[in-house]
């Protein structure tokens, strides 16, 4: 086999490879890609994505590698976020139903209750920051989001949906792509709305991913997913709408989609056709005919003619 079909494979690693040569487990390694951290490359073979050796190479020259970059992916329930930022665990969940941090990753524990997670290395972050000193350590909160907390205001999955949508963008490499990754966080009478054409609809179907997370369609499981994976708060849809009118004018200026090309209709060949006119065969001149009821006169006496 020639080489130049399998050098691109010498060259870089699937995700699962890139993950051990890293030594990181395999949803570290798509996190650290998400963030940015690490560097990707579409499979020549149509395969997903790959890492590149010299990224690997790369990233193993970093500073204080391995233990820097596991730390950067590092993620944390409740509990242990809690700990990180040192405050009790409730005090850890108004502050991300407030917003002030943000989950990275989420999944469905075996109750099917929803467990968020969040980059230890943020909640560090916000915990060293003087100006949030009162929002950790005050015997009450401030008036103004304790008053939000007693409205029931959960922004974690806003949030969440945010960072998720930021991700997609990243990895998108073409304005369909795009558009794929904004249209994922609408319901499908949104987008029905906003791109009314059934061709163009089902080709930015192909690019819009679901969730990251969800069972058999149906399923409770896939249920919830697509419930936390959907835009609920008016301002939210608002500026999904707004970005995907503006993502899809540029997709479709780049690369209109696809439509099914128009036949001809064939020639009727059906005997009720056959006395209409027939297009001249070339090289062979049109000789004029006679009425038919002059010719049928013309017959008709010369029989006559010949028998009298």
């Amino acid at each position: 086999m020639p080489d130049t079909i399998t050098t691109p494979h010498r060259l870089s690693f699937t995700p699962s490879r890139a993950a051990r040569e890293l030594g990181l487990k395999r949803g570290e390694l798509d996190l650290a890609v998400q963030l940015g951290l690490i560097r990707t490359v579409p499979d020549e073979g149509g395969g997903g994505r790959r890492v590149p050796r010299a990224e690997i190479e790369c990233v193993r020259a970093g500073e204080g590698y391995p233990e820097s970059l596991q730390h950067r992916v590092r993620v944390v329930g409740t509990t242990e976020g809690a700990d990180v930022m040192g405050v009790p665990s409730g005090r850890f969940t108004r502050l991300a139903r407030l917003g002030l941090v943000v989950p990275v990753q989420w999944y469905l524990n075996r109750y099917r209750a929803v467990v968020w997670l969040y980059l230890a290395e943020e909640l560090e972050q916000f915990a060293v920051d003087d100006k949030n000193t009162p929002l950790l350590h005050a015997r009450r909160m401030p008036e103004g989001p304790r008053g939000l907390l007693d409205a029931g205001v959960d922004l974690r999955p806003r949030n969440w949906r945010g960072r998720h949508r930021g991700f997609l963008l990243r990895l998108a490499e073409d304005p369909w792509e795009s558009a794929g990754a904004v249209a994922a966080f609408l319901d499908p009478v949104q987008i029905a709305e906003i791109v009314p054409d059934p061709y163009e609809r089902a080709h930015l179907n192909r690019f819009r991913p679901g969730p990251p997370a969800s069972g058999a369609p149906g399923s409770p499981a896939s249920l919830i997913a697509e419930r936390i994976m959907t835009a609920d708060d008016p301002d939210e849809i608002s500026l999904l709408r707004a970005d995907l009118a503006s993502v899809l004018a540029e997709a479709r200026e780049r690369r209109p989609a696809p439509r099914p090309t128009v036949k001809r209709a064939p020639v009727s060949t059906h005997p009720a056709h056959v006395g209409l006119p027939r297009p001249q065969q070339p090289g062979r001149p049109e000789v004029p005919q006679p009425p038919r009821g002059l010719l049928s006169r013309f017959r008709r006496g010369g029989r006559r003619a010949t028998t009298t």
